[in-house]
């Protein structure tokens, strides 16, 4: 069994996620359940969405983050349309989940949304925590 990497920075995320992710043609969240040192424990598929919209309660977020013993998690989501830039709902999902995660003492590292690289846009992703969305 090899080694799970540390994910704790969007690159590798992404990079674990990314193949999937590209054949999506609705959005789908993802959570990645980590241990204490950020290795992963599952990959788990919360929501299918339509095109644009995903609905998401943080009880099935955290149901299966409970369930694992998680003491971290890391969401991922896709943008189907190839632009990984983050809405408003999809910031707003976030600081909900974060103060959720804070409850119950699960860190959430990070949300990630994978979309296309273009010409214009070197990176196919966006870190919600680089963006500044994080602070508390």
């Amino acid at each position: 069994q090899r080694e799970s990497p540390v994910l704790d920075n969007p690159e590798n995320v992404v990079q674990l996620l990314r193949e999937q992710n590209l054949v999506k043609n609705v959005e789908t969240l993802q959570v990645l359940l980590l241990n204490t040192r950020h290795k992963l424990i599952r990959v788990e598929e919360i929501s299918d969405g339509t095109l644009d919209t995903i609905l998401v309660h943080p009880r099935e977020v955290f149901k299966s983050a409970i369930a694992a013993n998680a003491a971290a998690v890391v969401l991922v989501h896709n943008h189907p349309s190839g632009d990984p830039t983050p809405s408003d709902a999809d910031i707003k999902a976030t600081r909900d989940l974060i103060r959720a995660g804070q409850l119950l003492k699960i860190e959430v590292i990070d949300h990630v949304i994978i979309g296309r690289a273009t010409a214009d846009r070197a990176k196919d992703y966006v870190s919600l925590r680089e963006l500044g969305h994080f602070h508390q």
